[in-house]
């Protein structure tokens, strides 16, 4: 597997608030209901050392005074609530937003990436940036990013109290702030790769669960339960190991935080309770610097709650972020990964297609030091039929995806009906071709909806007519809807074979010029594969058609049968006529039916 690229560490935080600022009108309602609710709660400490002054007044106590603030402080703290609940709905409804929008353009992304993109990476992997990382993002966004805002404006509104209470009690965050804030910073830097090896570990667990469980049946066949088990131990306790590094390293931040403010805390209420004492006593009077009341004591350590609390806080969320940041790193390489070529401005639209092929000097390599066809030449002219066959590893797949452009030739032309394909538009080659694979494709819908796949157009007769001429009408027939029964993912609730009918039948019913064949009854008996030779045939006239099999008894019919070696054309001809040489062709025939 290839390494997976990164975005820029930079330009994550940018790139995630580009996305909150195209929902902006409900961001700055969210900011609005931010400011509110928090100046609405910085009021409630003000009353309430208002209140204790009006107990504590020398001329007795004040009722009035002391119910009205009481009466304000609990009017704050409640108006204070219900905006702090509809910040966290509309913070919700935000990130809502804003994960549909990239889970939408992460999706729309991985259509159009080149099919060797897919080749290079688990499948399951590429499911983990679809689930996993982007649930991360959204947590942080509707949960994390509020407090943030939040401890932003209480720490800012804090201070400026505390600053008209008491200047000289300003002094202790003087020395335990900063002191936060690099330690904040400095485990920071630590904490973030191991986010990153969290998020790359979970990739890889699922990716290779994702995989042994597509063969669990050949682990089973092989009695290789323990020994995958023992695999998937090994990655789970790795993934394990990550998550705990990770969750370890970026918790020890929060109690060594906690207990530099739990001690400017307590420095505050005893250097306030001197100077109260001070004042209480005449020694100090009103109006001096060092003057506080027994309110103001009260207000001060509110306060300083307050702001001492968000450092806190910022201090327990942060592995969170880092979290989220390895997280939208994962989904930002994917989203910058290239797309397919665009196709060139003068790209013409291949229509009307008559199905001349030409290989002219075609060499491929799927990487820079291995070359897998060399010098490939061949003529197919429109309507015939050419097989493909040779060893495994020979590049006869390798052909298919040339012509489907699903990779581009290192050098040499290939031409449909004398046009090079690579002056034509992707969209119009690829739809000159119908595919029938070994490995079938079904998806979550009827039967009928997964024929009419080959083209959405086409009448309810004509998907019937496709499937008796596959041979799988009678069954489809005898299932519990008929045409309507749906399919579960991938055809896992009808047998292999069948699948591979409608699959067939899917092709059938397309009216595409040229037909690609992959193994395309593979997975069929042999009684039902000599039933479906006659229609096969009916599928196959009048189109260009190129077929790879190993059942060599498929192809005697074959206008051209090539035979291909290390990437090189050794023979080429007839069944009879490759027959008659002796060579690869008719030794690997006699192989088969001696």
């Amino acid at each position: 597997m290839t390494k997976e690229k990164k975005s820029p560490k930079k330009g994550v935080v940018w790139r995630l608030f580009r996305y909150v600022l195209h929902y902006w009108p409900l961001f700055m309602a969210a900011i609005g209901l931010t400011l509110l609710s928090n100046q609405l709660s910085l009021l409630g400490p003000k009353y309430s050392g208002d209140a204790i002054d009006a107990i504590a007044a020398t001329q007795g106590v004040q009722f009035d005074a002391v119910w009205e603030n009481v009466g304000r402080m609990l009017l704050c703290y409640l108006l204070s609530a219900i905006l702090s609940y509809l910040l966290a709905v509309l913070m919700i409804r935000i990130s809502q937003k804003i994960v549909y929008t990239m889970r939408r353009q992460l999706f729309e992304k991985l259509t159009a990436l080149p099919v060797g993109y897919f080749d290079t990476h688990h499948t399951g992997d590429i499911i983990s940036h679809l689930s996993y990382d982007i649930d991360t993002i959204n947590s942080t966004l509707s949960h994390d990013v509020v407090q943030v805002m939040t401890s932003l404006y209480t720490v800012i509104g804090s201070l400026i109290f505390m600053w008209q209470i008491s200047k000289p009690l300003i002094a202790v965050f003087a020395i335990t702030v900063p002191v936060s804030i690099v330690l904040t910073r400095y485990r920071s830097k630590k904490v973030r790769p191991l986010f990153s090896t969290r998020s790359k570990k979970l990739g890889e667990l699922n990716g290779y669960a994702e995989e042994m469980l597509c063969g669990c049946r050949t682990i089973t066949a092989y009695h290789r339960e323990e020994e995958i088990g023992n695999r998937f131990h090994r990655r789970n306790q790795d993934a394990m190991e990550a998550y705990r590094k990770a969750d370890y390293y970026g918790g020890a931040l929060f109690p060594i935080i906690n207990f530099i403010n739990n001690l400017s805390l307590s420095l505050v209420m005893i250097l306030g309770g001197i100077l109260y004492m001070y004042s209480a006593s005449g020694t100090v009077k009103a109006g001096s610097l060092l003057f506080i009341t027994l309110g103001g004591v009260a207000q001060f350590v509110q306060y300083s709650r307050k702001f001492a609390g968000p450092i806190n806080e910022f201090a327990n969320i942060l592995h969170e972020f880092q979290s989220a940041f390895s997280a939208a790193q994962r989904v930002f390489a994917i989203l910058d990964e290239p797309t397919e070529p665009v196709d060139s401005p003068d790209a013409k639209i291949l229509d009307k297609v008559q199905g001349e092929v030409s290989f002219r000097n075609v060499t491929f390599g799927y990487t820079p030091d291995k070359t897998i066809l060399h010098g490939l030449s061949v003529d197919v002219q429109p309507g015939e039929t050419v097989a493909i066959v040779g060893p495994t590893g020979a590049g006869k797949t390798t052909i298919i995806s040339l012509l489907m452009r699903f990779y581009d030739r290192n050098s040499g032309t290939i031409t449909i009906d004398g046009l090079p394909i690579d002056s034509l538009t992707r969209s119009s080659l690829r739809r000159a071709y119908t595919m029938v694979l070994q490995d079938t494709w079904l998806f979550n819908g009827s039967v009928y909806d997964n024929i009419r796949y080959g083209r959405e157009n086409a009448t309810y007769e004509e998907v019937v007519a496709a499937a008796k001429a596959a041979r799988i009408h009678y069954f489809i027939e005898g299932l519990p809807q008929g045409y309507d029964t749906v399919i579960s993912d991938d055809g896992v609730n009808i047998s292999k074979g069948q699948r591979q009918l409608i699959t067939i039948a899917r092709a059938m019913i397309s009216d595409s010029a040229m037909l690609i064949l992959d193994e395309a009854t593979s997975n069929v008996d042999s009684r039902t594969e000599i039933k479906i030779q006659e229609a096969m045939a009916a599928l196959m006239k009048g189109r260009t058609c190129f077929v790879i099999a190993h059942r060599l008894s498929t192809i005697q019919n074959a206008d051209k049968i090539l035979v291909l070696q290390d990437g090189v054309i050794t023979e080429a001809g007839t069944h009879d006529q490759l027959m008659q040489r002796g060579g690869f062709y008719s030794t690997l025939y006699n192989a088969q039916f001696t």
